[in-house]
């Protein structure tokens, strides 16, 4: 990461803070009083092959059951009614400026993965983890809605597990691989916009 990146990276969390910090609040309260404890979620992800960092997102799913991989229509019935809405706005991902301002993440870049995937494609996480994983990039632009329909189709976590290592991890580092070579701040500005853009679509 250059220093321009996580300067702009700092700087932006910063003034957005300001209006959102109020959203975050109002989030934080409808989660604690429509679906308690815990508010947060955190989950395990790689920042580097071999460095992982925990992920914070305010919780979508009830409580109790496994809570490790990728989500897909195994798990749909855990997610809440309120976790539904939360997750279509991207909303749950408020928390994850913490995230950026500690320096586990930026705006922009790959999205962090899982350990058990980093391990399972050791190569190809290498190549992609040169960048700091980020809170949106190309293939959570590109591909997030078709990944969610292709894992909303499977019915056991064996089966999410095997369709995401199949059809999803492929695609998406293509993805990754094309912002590798491109990435700059302009690019990224851009990404940023599509991706507001996109939510505000929904």
């Amino acid at each position: 990461m250059t220093p321009q990146k996580r300067m702009f990276d700092v700087v932006f969390a910063l003034i957005l803070l300001v209006p959102l910090g109020a959203v975050m609040i109002v989030v934080a309260v409808m989660v604690l009083a429509i679906d308690g404890r815990p508010v947060f979620f955190g989950s395990e992800r790689m920042r580097f092959p071999d460095r992982a960092f925990t992920l914070w997102k305010f919780r979508t799913m009830r409580t109790g059951g496994g809570t490790g991989g990728v989500s897909g229509g195994d798990k749909a019935g855990r997610v809440t009614p309120l976790g539904r809405f939360l997750r279509k706005s991207r909303l749950d991902e408020l928390p994850q400026f913490v995230n950026i301002l500690r320096g586990d993440m930026s705006f922009v870049g790959p999205r962090p993965p899982l350990r058990e995937y980093v391990e399972a494609f050791p190569g190809l996480y290498a190549e992609i983890l040169q960048a700091r994983p980020g809170v949106t990039g190309l293939a959570s632009l590109l591909y997030h809605r078709h990944e969610d329909r292709i894992l909303a189709a499977c019915r056991t976590a064996e089966e999410t597990d095997r369709t995401y290592r199949r059809r999803c991890v492929p695609r998406k580092a293509a993805l990754d691989q094309i912002y590798l070579r491109r990435q700059s701040l302009c690019f990224d500005v851009w990404i940023i916009a599509r991706t507001v853009a996109a939510v505000f679509r929904r």
